[in-house]
């Protein structure tokens, strides 16, 4: 065999291992990854020590550069979870919406939570209110649904300190403030077309009727207002500015960083704390200090408990950092076993674009494993190399393309679409027609964000 076709051998075969033992043989994608990995390596061509050094070598840099991120972010949320802040911020601002404001207000919510929280504990946490706010306001239960639901899931796709787009700014070496603001730019418009407005839709044509154990009592309907919310088990709840204050600290002093990077004159005393704060780990240190105060000791709990919180919140992101690991580790097998650079000069002989280029490989992948991690893993490995000719906007807005081609159509393959399905007590179908094509939507609404803010950078 050529080169060239070895290698292109390689790369479909370490893919379609990682995809089949994932889908069909319902491996665990920490193990899928690895064994993807050594048939890449073998048939590329690599020397067992050489596969075995790539692999190490990519894990060990991506825990190093995004494992510690989740963590703090995980911490974050715990904290954000068990001091009752996520559902007195949300109980507070959707008792001051009614009727037809209440998707938007349920989709501007659930992205806010969605910030620190990860998918799946944004979904736990808010379908008894999206079931009580529904109840209550006499509306369509996917109305409610699937605005809150595309807010949690844009904001997992888009922007840090999420797995996915991190392990694509590590791997693409992207700035990740500049890609936490176009993120945030992308987000808004993307939530409102496949959250309100979608729901709206949608809603009129399939008739959500969740367990009836999910389903609030009557007691609840009537008594305290949507606003109030039930004393935390371990101290008072906190106060809405206090919790929307300590999640948005991390973003304010990463955004505040960009800001003095393009105003002020490198060297300035000013700009040289900007630096110090606004970067990633010590911006989300800063968050979790804050959070432990406001979420913690500020509405009585103890010390205790506050560790105790701290505790917990790293048990359930232990799967997810060596999901993230072995992707590491796989797309630094495919990068030095020449793979990556082959999909470059294929694309710069196409002339195809690297945006639309890595959304393309990242739906694929999507598609056939089910998750939007591994695909944001797995093409960040492979469009890599073409980060390397890109100024530094193209690249963020490339982590962001990738982002947004892991979250096309889920199906069958994808946990998510059975958390959904579930909760919400939907058939198959109904599923599909609701969960699955707003998150086709969302792809399609981001990538187009994505190639629009290309044409002005």
């Amino acid at each position: 065999m050529t080169g060239n076709t070895q290698l292109g051998l390689a790369a479909a075969l370490g893919i379609a291992t990682v995809v089949l033992l994932i889908t069909w043989g319902k491996v665990h994608p920490f193990l899928s990854l690895i064994l993807g990995s050594a048939v890449l390596g073998s048939v590329a061509g690599l020397a067992p020590e050489k596969t075995i050094s790539s692999f190490t070598a990519g894990v060990g840099a991506t825990v190093g550069s995004v494992g510690l991120l989740i963590a703090l972010g995980a911490m974050i949320g715990g904290l954000l979870a068990d001091s009752g802040g996520a559902q007195g911020l949300v109980g507070a601002v959707v008792a001051r919406f009614t009727g037809r404001n209440l998707p938007w207000a349920m989709a501007g919510v659930a992205s806010l939570v969605g910030i620190p929280l990860f998918f799946e504990v944004g979904v736990v946490l808010l379908v008894p209110i999206v079931l009580l706010v529904a109840a209550r306001g006499d509306l369509p239960l996917l109305r409610i649904g699937i605005p809150a639901l595309a807010g949690l899931s844009v904001l997992h796709g888009l922007v840090p300190p999420h797995p996915g787009p991190l392990v694509a700014i590590a791997a693409l070496k992207a700035d990740l403030v500049l890609t936490l603001l176009f993120g945030l730019l992308v987000a808004v418009p993307t939530v409102i077309l496949a959250g309100p407005v979608y729901g709206g839709f949608i809603s009129r044509y399939v008739d959500a009727r969740p367990p009836r154990a999910l389903l609030p009592d009557r007691a609840l309907l009537t008594t305290a207002g949507a606003g109030e919310h039930e004393r935390a088990p371990d101290g008072r709840p906190p106060s809405v500015g206090a919790a929307v204050a300590t999640v948005l600290l991390p973003v304010a002093l990463m955004l505040a960083r960009a800001v003095g990077e393009l105003t002020l004159d490198e060297g300035d005393r000013t700009r040289t704390v900007l630096d110090v704060v606004g970067t990633p780990v010590v911006a989300l240190l800063a968050g979790v200090l804050v959070a432990m105060a406001t979420l913690g000791a500020w509405v009585g709990r103890s010390r205790e408990q506050v560790s105790a919180s701290l505790s917990a919140s790293l048990p359930p992101i232990a799967g997810i950092l060596l999901i993230v690991a072995a992707g590491g580790g796989f797309k630094q097998t495919l990068i030095d076993a020449g793979v990556g650079k082959l999909v470059a000069d294929a694309a710069t002989g196409a002339s195809l674009s690297p945006l639309l280029l890595g959304w393309l490989v990242a739906v694929g992948i999507r598609l056939a494993t089910g998750s939007a991690t591994v695909a944001t893993i797995t093409a960040a490995g492979i469009v890599a190399p073409l980060s390397a000719g890109l100024d530094r906007p193209t690249v963020a807005l490339l982590a962001l393309a990738l982002g947004a081609g892991s979250l096309f159509f889920s199906h069958v393959n994808d946990a998510g679409f059975w958390l959904v399905k579930e909760y919400f007590g939907m058939t198959v179908r109904e599923t599909i027609l609701s969960w699955s094509v707003m998150e086709t939507i969302i792809s399609v609404v981001g990538l187009l964000g994505v190639l629009l803010l290309n044409a002005f950078v």
